[in-house]
């Protein structure tokens, strides 16, 4: 089921979203998709965030926007450098965009808004590096059980 809420087109628009995103930053954007997520959605997403080892930035300006499809659930977890210059609420304001267009079926859209808002947070404090700066992690939807 999780592999299967964006189409083949979808995933390329969200990849392709998380690379513009990038473009721009020295910071990285991750998307991890699974069906359930037992505990606490936050608890989830920082085990998901360990294992995809994305506090090994060497900024600590890891993203990683984490859905339970099947529970309806969703997190977005910025490593430790990005947390340290955003405002309070930031992610909290991009969950509640983000939410608002989950509730109108508006998946692919909800999650690329999301994307370009962590991205032009990540370009403001974190500016691309030019030829220094090289993609520390992954850009595809990486998938749960």
């Amino acid at each position: 089921m999780a592999e299967k809420l964006f189409t083949s087109a979808e995933k390329k628009l969200i990849v392709s979203a998380i690379q513009t995103a990038e473009v721009t930053t020295s910071g990285e954007i991750q998307v991890h998709i699974e069906n359930h997520c037992k505990i606490d959605v936050l608890d989830r997403a920082a085990e998901v965030f360990e294992t995809l080892k994305m506090y090994q930035t060497k900024d600590r300006n890891g993203v990683l926007f984490y859905l339970a499809v099947k529970d309806h659930k969703f997190a977005i977890l910025g490593d430790a450098g990005i947390n340290s210059v955003v405002p309070k609420n930031f992610w909290e304001d991009i969950k509640n965009h983000m939410t608002d267009l989950f509730k109108k079926g508006q998946f692919t859209q909800g999650l690329i808004d999301g994307i370009h808002q962590a991205g032009e947070a990540l370009a403001e404090h974190f500016p691309y590096q030019g030829d220094s700066d090289e993609n520390e992690l992954p850009d595809e939807i990486s998938f749960g059980s």
